[in-house]
């Protein structure tokens, strides 16, 4: 198998994974950056605070997201992610796309797979280097 550029993988395609992540969790309840690093690596992303924190002030300079900070004292206080208005519209898009790739990608490939361990006799190949006949194909009765 061919190695992996692990650096390419996550700045050309992870991230895109990673917020549509984020916007999704988002959009079921307030979130914080903290929790955000758990729950990617809970699904095997090792990302850092330093990837992390500027992707969620983008989401929210792109207006998908909006950010308060908790009450109290301090410099770092917690801040509170919530998905706006056109955060959601920007998920609805995204989910409709992601049925469609993984239909593409994952059910499409396991059909695709499924066919090619199909392995027809020798017999029906023929001898070497001559195609196989052709059937004729039967026709319905026409409408």
């Amino acid at each position: 198998m061919t190695p992996v550029d692990a650096k390419l993988l996550t700045r050309e395609i992870l991230l895109g994974f990673w917020k549509v992540h984020i916007l999704h969790h988002a959009a079921e309840h307030p979130i914080i950056g903290q929790w955000v690093l758990t729950e990617l690596r809970r699904h095997g992303y090792d990302i850092s605070p330093g990837t992390l924190y500027p992707l969620l002030k983008r989401l929210e300079r792109n207006g998908w997201l909006r950010s308060e900070a908790a009450v109290g004292a301090g410099k770092r206080r917690r801040r509170y992610y919530h998905l706006t208005r056109r955060g959601a519209a920007v998920l609805e898009v995204l989910r409709e796309t992601v049925v469609e790739l993984h239909h593409e990608v994952v059910e499409e490939a396991v059909a695709h797979s499924a066919r090619k361990t199909f392995r027809p006799s020798h017999e029906s190949l023929g001898p070497p280097g001559v195609a196989p006949a052709r059937r004729e194909r039967r026709s319905g009765p026409k409408a």
